[in-house]
């Protein structure tokens, strides 16, 4: 090697490097290389950044081209990978588009409001003025009948018999009423307190006397849930820049697919499945792509979610029929069949399984994916058996702490409803007989097998295509002259 050319070449084979050092071409294989690329390849100097001799020249080139294939988020496949890859999802996301379009809704079905639970009038306010009143003069110290001292009730309604209660002013800030005001009373023993100022929202009822047509029912949440999601924003456009930016439209996208799409449909009375599917596919296809690039790597994930998708789509539907599961276990959905009885209950909690285990099925498939091509580019030689048996390895440490993850998430959710049962007394039998905890328990399950199926799919299609991939060389054709060369190294 002669030391002229050396400053052009050093600065091409740090960049090509980093994070790839298997990308070196070994000294026996310099040669040849210099030979072919020197001698047939009259573009080699565009590549490597120039060179005077064949050798140096073939080193630039040969680090150019590690340099462009060897980065991003994903590695260039063969013209024949891409068309199978196409022939798949193209008709799959032309089947999801259609499906929207024939499903759409065109909005929520208008009713009217029963004025129970959520489906009530509602308007912004703010306490005015808070003062403290004896309980006995606003007529709130009112023992039950059946209340004894020795229960819990009757010991708090002896309390307020004799504590204070608060008067709080309350002055309606939005709505055709604005500016109106109404007396709240808070009892000692509530769980929600009042505050001089505080921001809180109140129901409206219009048959009601007007004294009584409003009251607080919330408090106002809005600040302090709108801070903690910009701090949620800032760090992940912090950590992950571009990528956490286009992380957090696609978030934004794929609530719109849920409340533009998703929700009105099963409203207007389409099957919960079907639009559960159709509408997950599409979060799925819009996500993935837009955090990750139109790319092979992307295209094996979104392959092998689908794939988990079917399978938990076909386990809950039977275990849930199986199970005997309604779907209405609680005063939220039983106000939902009470106002929209053609919605089938049962479908929708299926379809409530299928798009809680989406979010968690694109991280896996994800990961399992990348982890194929990150041990392709530090072993070219490995044949996709080798790769599918280093990569599950890696699937397993995940499938452990996902299911875990999802296990004590549904526990978390549920954790006063455990809290109930084990102050009964009950047993565990009897606790998981019911069909509240049933519920949860099918969901967990038939996700956490959806996840775990997730992860040898994925990697054996991630196994299969790289190992398939031959970059840089026309589909189906073997490849000559520098091309060749630059193939045998990548096997090396």
């Amino acid at each position: 090697m002669t030391p002229s050319p050396q400053p052009p070449t050093e600065p091409t084979e740090t960049v090509g490097h980093i994070g790839h050092p298997h990308a070196v071409p070994g000294p026996s294989a310099r040669p040849s290389d210099g030979h072919s690329d020197g001698h047939s390849d009259p573009h080699s100097g565009g590549h490597g950044g120039g060179g005077s001799g064949g050798r140096p020249s073939d080193r630039s080139h040969d680090h150019g081209h590690g340099h462009s294939h060897g980065h991003g988020p994903a590695a260039p496949v063969s013209k024949h990978l891409r068309k199978v890859i196409a022939a798949v999802l193209i008709p799959f996301a032309a089947a999801v588009f259609v499906g929207m379009v024939v499903l759409w809704p065109g909005g929520a079905p208008g009713h009217e409001r029963t004025g129970v639970g959520f489906d009530r009038q509602t308007q912004q306010g703010v306490v005015t003025a808070l003062e403290q009143v004896d309980c006995k003069t606003v007529n709130a110290a009112q023992v039950p009948t059946t209340a004894a001292p020795s229960t819990p009730e009757g010991r708090q309604a002896q309390a307020e018999q004799t504590g204070e209660c608060k008067k709080a002013t309350v002055e309606v800030s939005t709505g055709p009423d604005k500016g109106r005001t109404f007396v709240e009373v808070v009892q000692p023993g509530a769980p929600r307190q009042l505050e001089d100022g505080q921001e809180v929202v109140v129901a409206y009822a219009p048959d009601a006397p007007r004294d009584l047509q409003y009251s607080v029912i919330d408090v106002n949440r809005k600040l302090p849930m709108a801070l903690l999601a910009g701090i949620f924003a800032a760090a992940v456009v912090l950590v992950g820049r571009m990528r956490g930016l286009f992380a957090l439209v696609a978030l934004v996208v794929s609530f719109g697919v849920l409340t533009l799409f998703i929700l009105p449909a099963i409203l207007q009375g389409s099957n919960p499945l079907v639009v559960a599917v159709v509408g997950a596919s599409a979060i799925m296809l819009i996500a993935l792509y837009m955090c990750h690039g139109l790319t092979a790597r992307t295209s094996v994930a979104v392959l092998g979610t689908l794939v988990s998708l079917l399978l938990i789509g076909l386990l809950g539907s039977g275990f849930i029929d199986w199970a005997f599961l309604s779907g209405n276990t609680d005063d939220n959905t039983g106000l939902i069949h009470g106002l929209y009885p053609d919605i089938d209950m049962s479908g929708l909690l299926l379809a409530g399984v299928i798009i809680g285990s989406l979010g968690v099925l694109d991280d896996v498939t994800v990961t399992q994916t990348s982890a194929v091509w990150e041990l392709h580019h530090a072993d070219p030689s490995m044949g996709p058996r080798a790769l599918y048996r280093a990569a599950i390895r890696i699937g397993r440490d995940h499938i452990a702490s996902v299911v875990n993850t999802l296990v004590l998430a549904y526990a978390g959710a549920a954790l006063p409803l455990l809290l109930l049962f084990s102050i009964a007394n009950s047993s565990m039998g009897s606790v998981a007989n019911s069909e509240l905890v049933a519920e949860e328990i099918v969901r967990t399950l038939v996700g956490s097998i959806g996840l775990v199926a997730s992860v040898p799919v994925t990697t054996a299609l991630a196994a299969l295509v790289v190992s398939a991939d031959r970059p840089g060389s026309p589909a189906g054709a073997p490849a000559a002259g520098p091309v060749r060369g630059r193939g045998r190294r990548r096997k090396r």
